[in-house]
């Protein structure tokens, strides 16, 4: 996978992933799986869209699993 993709979980991370972070995960991704480091203009909705999808399911994919050692954040009590 990318190098430049950084685990973004507990306790690997200090704190939770910021949006920041999730999204610049998501951008490395589909730069990678696409091989366009930017999108041509007529590529360059179905990339955003994708980068979106996977920001998304990224976060959710973080907010729902239980690193066990590490308490869970206040939102998922």
């Amino acid at each position: 996978m990318c190098r430049s993709i950084k685990t973004l979980r507990p306790p690997v991370l200090p704190e939770e992933a910021t949006e920041d972070e999730i999204r610049a995960a998501a951008l490395q991704y589909v730069r990678k799986v696409s091989g366009f480091r930017a999108p041509a203009a007529h590529n360059r909705e179905v990339f955003e869209r994708a980068v979106d999808d996977i920001a998304r399911a990224t976060a959710e994919l973080l907010d729902g699993l239980e690193v066990r050692g590490h308490p869970r954040s206040a939102q998922a009590s």
